[in-house]
């Protein structure tokens, strides 16, 4: 099918003076950007509209790249893994074509500016992610906007990963405001990935803060000045006792009552291990519960050093320096015998990893002074 001769001109002035360039289908309309201006072309086909479409984008591939064939399949086939030769990124977007806008979006050498024209090009979802990746996106101008769009339309996302992933890159610093924080934390009451979003980004500026372990008053001038002599243990008792550690131990459990499906228990457990990580001792992963508890109680056989300093500060506080230390040495590893013979999700996953689950909870309880439900 031939493009008609009123096409073909209007094609070529806006691949020779367009930045950027989109086609709706709909209404077989063309636009082009030039700075801030827009141009607009209507399309005339003379057949089968979709074929009209792909040789518009045939032509426009000639003008752009010299590729009469259309975007090159090779490209295709790199586009998400961000192979693409960042010399040609700006020609990509004059193509009209998805997966070349997905090309040059997750390029390593997207410029500020190429991110500007790329979402003007595809103003969607997993666009707006991949953007939101890069760090100078991120921090520029255009990175609140696209956490706005994110926020909006997260509710029509029905996939838990892309929900884990949207709160994550939403909650770089300056992205939101603390409404639209307040908002995807309310969320979170009915959807814990968005909460396990929240423990992964943000796990020591959480909403809806809960009050200090009501030991904390009586200990902390003792635990204070073992933490000025750099007693690591003491200092992040400290923490886990205050209202930051008490918050974030709270949404854990939270979260924990009804992970959806591998990806975000995966991730929830791992934000734990981070969090706690400040006196872990042993480098390598612990995959059993038992190896984890044998290791915390080795720790409290040794006759000297930081940890038996706190214990013998605190010696009533036994049971949550037995639990920060546990907390410390898990994270996600425990998960890989179990999610690595099964593929389920909801109930039946849950029930599976209730022999990593159980001791998770009953440790994030003790340092939030009370037991298991």
């Amino acid at each position: 099918m031939e493009l008609t001769h009123e096409d073909q001109l209007r094609l070529h002035v806006l691949a020779v003076n367009a930045d950027a360039i989109r086609i709706n289908e709909n209404s077989m309309e063309l636009f082009g950007l030039k700075g801030e201006k827009e141009m607009k072309a209507q399309l005339h086909p003379t057949g089968n509209q979709d074929r009209y479409v792909k040789q518009v984008r045939e032509v426009l591939a000639s003008i752009a790249l010299d590729s009469p064939g259309g975007y090159p399949v090779f490209m295709q086939r790199w586009t998400r893994t961000g192979q693409v030769d960042s010399t040609r990124l700006a020609s990509l977007l004059k193509l009209a074509e998805p997966e070349a806008v997905m090309a040059v979006v997750c390029s390593p050498g997207l410029t500020t500016e190429l991110a500007r024209l790329a979402w003007w090009c595809e103003p969607h979802a997993e666009y707006a992610r991949r953007l939101l990746e890069q760090s100078e996106v991120a921090a520029g101008t255009l990175g609140p906007e696209l956490a706005s769009y994110l926020v909006e339309h997260l509710p029509f996302e029905t996939e838990p990963q892309l929900m884990l992933e949207t709160v994550r890159l939403v909650l770089q610093p300056g992205l939101i405001d603390d409404t639209l924080k307040q908002r995807l934390w309310n969320r979170g009451r009915s959807t814990k990935s968005y909460r396990v979003g929240f423990l992964e980004t943000v796990p020591d500026e959480l909403p809806d803060p809960q009050p200090p372990h009501h030991a904390l008053e009586t200990h902390q001038e003792s635990l204070q000045q073992l933490a000025d002599n750099n007693n690591a243990y003491a200092l992040l008792l400290m923490k886990l006792l205050d209202s930051t550690g008490q918050t974030f131990a709270s949404t854990a459990v939270d979260a924990l009552t009804r992970p959806v499906n591998q990806d975000v228990v995966t991730a929830l457990f791992k934000s734990v291990g981070d969090y706690y990580k400040g006196v872990r001792t042993y480098p390598d992963e612990l995959r059993e519960i038992a190896a984890i508890e044998a290791l915390v109680e080795s720790l409290f056989q040794q006759k000297s050093g930081p940890l038996q300093e706190l214990c013998e500060c605190a010696p009533t506080l036994q049971p949550e320096i037995r639990a920060m230390l546990f907390l410390a040495h898990f994270d996600d590893a425990v998960l890989t015998p179990i999610l690595s013979l099964t593929d389920a999700v909801g109930t039946v996953m849950r029930k599976k990893i209730r022999p990593v689950s159980e001791p998770l909870l009953a440790n994030l309880s003790i340092i939030l002074s009370h037991k298991p439900s």
